[in-house]
């Protein structure tokens, strides 16, 4: 296994991983919310007010077929291999996640202008592709396994051996492997790559990130309501189990 690959090569190469609670206000007779009040006291707090953080449901892939969840799980298994540091990303369900997040707003690039023209752009100007998110994936996948089919003397990614596995990524992120169906390789690796680090350090509550098993391994609390008394004590480990936006098993409601 390269070390280019390895934990924590990947760990030190910086993640950015928040985690967002989302809140809002009601919307009544058309006014956004309550006008704004002088607070004294104590914090008034309603129950119901905010916006619950969506989340994944359901078991099994929505948007992968058999044959893109084969390439998706070996690839993230390579990305973030199983080992007695951790958990892999295939054991901290980052395939889910990534699942539930192409059948979703992201998928369908909500946030991304994807209007032509589409001339090859620079890494500066970000992402640049006809495709959205959920069509750059399916295409990207079909065309790795021909590529695969093709060059390696096996039917798909899924079926290559480790070691080739890993090359054939490496040539993905070096843009050395040009991939049919208009689909630029090294955008593609730095999507899946980037994606791989969000569901593997996530809240629990959109699919990835399972038992909290990342956050366990590099220390991170969680979702905590107040951290206001660790703010001057730098360097020093905050010594809580971690706890996701939705608190963590066998808590109760009293």
């Amino acid at each position: 296994m390269s070390r280019k690959f390895d934990r924590r090569h990947f760990l030190l190469g910086g993640v950015a991983a928040g985690v967002a609670g989302v809140s809002g206000a009601r919307v009544h007779d058309g006014e956004l919310g309550a006008p704004p009040q002088t607070i004294r006291g104590s914090v008034p707090w309603v129950e119901g007010t905010a916006d619950a953080p969506p989340e994944a449901s359901g078991s099994g892939y929505v948007y992968f077929t058999p044959v893109e969840a084969a390439f998706i799980e070996a690839a993230i298994g390579r990305l973030i291999p199983n080992d007695a540091v951790g958990p892999g990303g295939v054991e901290a369900n980052v395939p889910f996640f990534l699942d539930r997040q192409l059948a979703g707003p992201f998928g369908r690039g909500d946030h991304y202008y994807l209007g032509g023209p589409w001339p090859k752009g620079t890494p500066e100007q970000g992402y640049q592709s006809r495709h959205n998110p959920a069509q750059l994936y399916r295409a990207a996948i079909a065309a790795i396994d021909i590529f695969v089919g093709a060059n390696l003397g096996a039917a798909t990614f899924a079926k290559l051996e480790a070691a080739d596995q890993d090359k054939t990524l490496k040539s993905l992120e070096s843009g050395d492997i040009k991939l049919d169906g208009g689909v630029d390789s090294k955008t593609f690796f730095a999507m899946l790559l980037q994606n791989t680090k969000e569901g593997y350090f996530s809240d629990p509550i959109y699919g990835g990130n399972k038992d909290m098993g990342a956050w366990k391994m590099i220390g991170f609390p969680g979702a905590r309501y107040d951290y206001k008394e660790w703010v001057s004590r730098h360097g020093e480990r905050v010594p809580y189990p971690p706890v996701g936006l939705k608190g963590r098993p066998g808590w109760r409601k009293a």
